[in-house]
């Protein structure tokens, strides 16, 4: 028997990329990569070489129920940053994006898709940004500035 579309993986993570990538990385011009910890050295040799500012996303831990959720580690990164002020910029942006001032519970609702390889998506749900936890504010060995916002995004799964 076929998984549903609204408990596949692959359409979870999709989703979240396509969020992420339509509004930080077109939207807002910040770097985005995926699944890579805070590694400068290792986003520098992808990214421009004038980046100072980027954030890593790294999916962890999903439970697909009923009402699922799933862990998302926002690692918001600056380099050449001596008081920290465009890693408070670059958090407040991002929280930003994760946040709405427009519904009563600021709750941030994400489209949830059903992917494809080609062809367009079709809409099959909502996430909803349910918590966000902060962590304070760290330095890498290479003196980049970061902090990750984890993001606790829950959604309605038939499964």
């Amino acid at each position: 028997m076929a998984l549903d579309a609204t408990a596949r993986e692959s359409n979870l993570i999709d989703s979240i990329k396509k969020y992420l990538v339509d509004n930080l990385n077109t939207t807002e011009d910040i770097f985005l990569s995926f699944d890579r910890f805070v590694n400068a050295d290792e986003i520098v040799k992808t990214a421009p070489p004038a980046i100072t500012r980027w954030v890593s996303v790294v999916f962890g831990e999903i439970d697909r129920d009923i009402m699922g959720f799933i862990n998302v580690d926002l690692y918001c990164c600056t380099r050449r940053d001596a008081e920290g002020y465009r890693l408070a910029q670059l958090c407040d942006t991002v929280m930003g994006y994760l946040t709405d001032t427009d519904e009563t519970d600021t709750m941030k609702r994400i489209t949830l898709y059903r992917s494809r390889a080609s062809g367009s998506w079709t809409e099959i749900g909502k996430l909803l940004v349910h918590e966000i936890i902060e962590s304070p504010r760290m330095v890498a060995p290479d003196e980049s500035k970061y902090k990750i916002l984890t993001a606790v995004l829950r959604w309605s799964a038939k499964i």
